[in-house]
C-alpha cells in the first residue's frame, strides 16, 4: 500500500511539473532583451501563438535613448509616431526544425523591417534572434534571456 502511495505521489509531482518543462521547448512567454552593444536589457517582449505563428508585442520599454515612453518616429504607415509598448514588433514565425522562422521583426530604433529566425538556448532560457535581410548568414543577433 505504501508503494501504491509513493507511486501516485511521484506520479501528482510529475505530471504537475510538465508546464514547467513543456515552456522552455517554444519561445512563447516572456523575454528581456538584451541589447547587442551595451548588453543591458531594454525591454520586455511576450511572444504569443497566434493560428500556429508566433508573434511579438513589446510590453516595457526599460531603456530608451528617446526617454520614458518613446514612439517610433522612424517607422512608416501606421506604427509612425505610435507608443513602442504595446507594438507588435515581431510578427509570422512558425517552426522549422528546431527553429522558428519566416517570420519578420522590427526594429524600432531604425524603423526597419527584417526577416527573423529565433532559436532556444541553454534549455529554453535564452533565444537567439537574429535579424537579416537577403541570406540569413548575414545579419544581427540579439540574446534574449526568458523573463519568466
Amino acid at each position: 500500500m505504501k508503494h501504491l502511495i509513493r507511486t501516485a505521489a511521484a506520479l501528482a509531482f510529475a505530471t504537475a511539473a510538465l508546464p514547467a518543462f513543456a515552456a522552455t521547448d517554444t519561445p512563447v512567454g516572456k523575454w528581456k532583451t538584451i541589447d547587442d552593444k551595451t548588453h543591458e536589457v531594454k525591454s520586455i517582449v511576450e511572444i504569443t501563438e497566434n493560428h500556429g505563428l508566433l508573434e511579438g508585442k513589446v510590453l516595457e520599454v526599460l531603456k530608451s535613448d528617446k526617454g520614458p515612453h518613446p514612439v517610433c518616429d522612424e517607422c512608416d504607415g501606421d506604427r509612425k509616431g505610435k507608443p513602442i509598448e504595446g507594438m507588435t514588433i515581431m510578427w509570422g514565425l512558425k517552426k522549422d526544425g528546431d527553429e522558428w522562422s519566416g517570420g519578420q521583426i522590427l526594429d524600432p530604433a531604425k524603423g526597419k523591417i527584417y526577416k527573423v529566425t529565433l532559436k532556444l538556448e541553454d534549455g529554453g532560457k535564452k533565444l537567439d534572434v537574429h535579424g537579416y535581410i537577403g541570406f540569413s548568414l548575414i545579419g544581427r543577433s540579439q540574446e534574449w534571456v526568458r523573463a519568466e
